[in-house]
């Protein structure tokens, strides 16, 4: 399976958010995304947690 499930952390209040998947062909290293942050209701990048 190409297909790795992923999690999202918010760079600044460093809560999980969100999770998702990730093509490990295309994106080896860990992928960043301008994401809506509930806890700080303001759109924050959020990184791949490990």
């Amino acid at each position: 399976m190409p297909r790795d499930k992923i999690k999202l952390e918010c760079t600044s209040c460093k809560r999980r958010n969100y999770t998702g998947t990730k093509n490990k062909r295309k994106h080896s290293g860990r992928v960043e995304f301008t994401k809506y942050c509930p806890f700080e209701r303001k759109r924050t990048k959020h990184k791949e947690a490990k």
